[in-house]
């Protein structure tokens, strides 16, 4: 299973990127995907909308189930992934690579509360 190293982690199954201009990008992880099955509908939070720790930000849904995806830290959503919308699919093809919203985190700092790789390999071995 692939569990970038350079990217932070939740134990709700969420990615999450630093990003240069201080934005942080969210997707799902691989393994989040891999439960799922073939995605066929994402909705995305609006821009603007402000979320806090853990607080329902976006859903996915497969042919099988639907799941929620979570804020993994407090901000305000400033830009959303459209083709992700339009092409579910593209989640299941690269997870990584498929960023479903950014956001401007109220605290910088939080992103260190977040899981390292090696901490979220032992949440999906557990499973």
């Amino acid at each position: 299973m692939n569990i970038p190293a350079d990217l932070k982690y939740t134990s709700s199954h969420e990615w999450v990127r630093a990003e240069a201009d201080g934005t942080i990008s969210i997707g799902i992880t691989e393994h989040a995907q891999e439960l799922l099955g073939d995605l066929v509908f994402i909705e995305l939070p609006g821009l603007e909308s402000e979320f806090v720790a853990g607080q329902e930000a976006a859903v996915v849904e497969s042919v099988k189930a639907a799941a929620d995806v979570y804020a993994p830290l407090a901000g305000t959503v400033v830009d959303v992934n459209q083709a992700v919308v339009d092409a579910p699919e593209t989640v299941n093809q690269d997870a990584y690579a498929a960023w479903l919203f950014r956001m401007r985190p109220n605290t910088a700092d939080d992103l260190a509360t977040l899981l390292d790789a090696a901490a979220y390999q032992m949440i999906v071995d557990a499973a």
